[in-house]
């Protein structure tokens, strides 16, 4: 009897997981943008985060966990360029580390029937796959799709001109994974013509006969021509013969141009929903290459009056591809790898609301210009013209909320100065998981946050009194509890049933990193290499067996 083994991937520093902080986002009105008139359809809510992604996707969590239906990113390849004085090994370590840690916040946000598409090239591909198994497990891989990404062989290359990336595609859970069928193409419609002048139009031809062998699907058919036909070996007919007579008197059966053909069924191109399911082979004619990306890279700079174009962006037709297949309209669409914002582009063209992460400056120099551009609908370029896309919607720029903790002159953890009242009560909520809903009734000022239809959370930096805390327990009332955040507190806390006290910032100053505003891979912050030492230690990264071996 054999026993279940795990492949694991291992490496230095994959047990090292960073404690992160639940930051608020902080909207900027002037940097938001929206169409002049508004239609029915269009969708404002759209936004664009400029910080870490790692944290924006914590700062995510509380409001989008399990509500996110597709999630595209293109991290980087880590093609070893911004590793020039770092081994291989510990490359794949800071580069592992950094994309598990947003993989892990990723499988959070994604909804039961979501999925996640990354793009990926041949340097991590592989160990990438072995990484996302853990994640979220093998069951849950749905494909890898080879997308052509160039159509120019490379004759310096080394050994092999790359022509190719990978679309390592995964499900939240494979079983509630939906999928949508794409329209079909001009290939698709060639394959059926009328071979016979049928009224009806332009048909296939598809097999009559299906495998398992049912006693009743079994029998004999005369061609016109007098031919005898049974089905072949192991396989049985795909209808009753009463169905089949009813086929046949409806010129629904093929025997080829002489009558005596192996009998078909003809599918009516009118007939049938023109649709086909995706598969793995994604070509430039469909999804488009570099060079097309890099066409539209240029034309989104000159439109939007950008001074330099985006080096590595993706071209659209490649996200609509994805967006087809992942997502209907008004579902929501996350990159938190935004780049030049293609992803928010093509989702806001199609009637999808998105998410975008950028911590790099193009969020101001290329992202905002282009999605202005797009919601005006002076942007026709790309898969403007497919969608029909005129314009319309918007979106809002929010930044990360700055640490909600600091050090004050003494070394003491304070509230950070730019907290004001209403910061500090949505942070706390996201500390200690309620949702933030102020009361606009003056008379619960005490309701900032709720858990459920009774629990509510109160944060104040005032030093609350025995006697505050009556007066706070009698207006919460018997059938409702109260958690009251607090810069201290003065006699029995014990006395009041329905409230309990927390000291701020006492109760959340082990919870999370303080004052770490980037969790991206900064290369120019690592520390030196070591000398190698005499004798190697073993493998950097490894995939090891994690249940041993297996039993005869």
């Amino acid at each position: 009897m054999s026993k279940k083994t795990k492949l694991e991937l291992t490496w230095p520093g994959k047990e090292e997981r960073p404690k992160l902080e639940p930051r608020i986002l902080i909207e900027h009105p002037e940097k938001s943008y929206h169409a002049a008139t508004r239609r029915e359809g269009d969708v404002f809510d759209n936004m664009l985060i400029k910080g870490d992604n790692l944290l924006a996707l914590k700062a995510l969590e509380a409001d989008y966990a399990g509500k996110v239906k597709c999630v595209f990113i293109d991290p980087p390849y880590n093609t070893g360029s911004a590793f020039t004085h770092y081994d291989d090994g510990l490359e794949h370590s800071l580069w592992l580390s950094l994309i598990r840690d947003r993989l892990e916040m990723i499988r959070c946000l994604l909804s039961d029937s979501g999925s996640l598409w990354i793009t990926i090239d041949d340097n991590e591909a592989h160990y990438l796959k072995v990484l996302c198994d853990e994640v979220f497990g093998r069951r849950n891989f749905v494909s890898n799709i080879v997308w052509q990404k160039t159509l120019t062989r490379r004759n310096d290359a080394r050994a092999v001109s790359a022509a190719h990336d990978h679309v390592l595609v995964y499900a939240k859970s494979f079983y509630g994974f939906e999928v949508n069928k794409l329209d079909s193409g001009a290939k698709q419609r060639a394959t059926y013509t009328n071979r016979d002048n049928d009224p009806r139009g332009d048909w296939l031809a598809v097999p009559f006969h299906a495998p398992n062998i049912r006693p009743n699907l079994t029998y004999e058919i005369i061609t016109p021509g007098g031919r005898s036909l049974w089905p072949p070996k192991g396989r049985c007919w795909s209808t009753t013969r009463e169905r089949f007579e009813e086929l046949l008197a409806d010129n629904r059966i093929y025997f080829g141009l002489d009558g005596n053909g192996m009998a078909q069924r003809k599918k009516f191109w009118d007939e049938s929903d023109n649709k086909m399911v995706p598969w793995s082979w994604w070509g430039y004619e469909e999804a488009g290459d570099n060079r097309e990306a890099n066409k539209e890279a240029k034309a989104i700079a000159e439109n939007a009056g950008i001074q330099e174009k985006f080096d590595t962006p993706k071209p659209e037709k490649l996200l609509k591809l994805i967006i087809d297949v992942a997502t209907n309209p008004g579902d929501i669409v996350l990159d938190s790898f935004a780049g030049s914002g293609t992803t928010g582009a093509v989702a806001h063209k199609m009637g999808r609301r998105w998410i975008m992460v950028e911590i790099g400056d193009h969020a101001d120099t290329h992202i905002v210009p282009r999605l202005q551009k797009v919601i005006d609908g002076s942007d026709q370029g790309g898969i403007s013209k497919a969608v029909d896309w005129q314009g319309g919607g918007g979106f809002r720029y929010y930044t990360l909320a700055p640490s909600l903790l600091e050090k004050d002159r003494w070394g003491n953890w304070v509230i950070a100065r730019e907290y004001n009242a209403a910061m500090l009560a949505e942070a706390m909520c996201k500390h200690l998981g309620f949702s933030y809903a102020p009361s606009q009734d003056e008379a619960e000022y005490w309701r900032h946050g709720q858990s459920s239809e009774t629990d509510f959370l109160y944060v104040t930096t005032q030093s609350l009194t025995h006697e505050a805390l009556r007066l706070l327990a009698e207006e919460v009332g018997p059938h409702r509890t109260l958690m009251v955040c607090a810069k201290a507190f003065s006699g029995n806390l014990d006395s009041f049933a329905n409230l309990t006290c927390r000291k701020i910032p006492s109760t959340i100053l082990t919870k999370c990193e303080w004052g770490r505003d980037d969790y991206s891979l900064n290369v120019a912050a690592l520390p030196e290499p070591e000398a190698p030492k005499p004798e190697s230690a073993g493998p950097l990264f490894d995939v090891s067996d994690a249940g041993g071996q297996a039993d005869g």
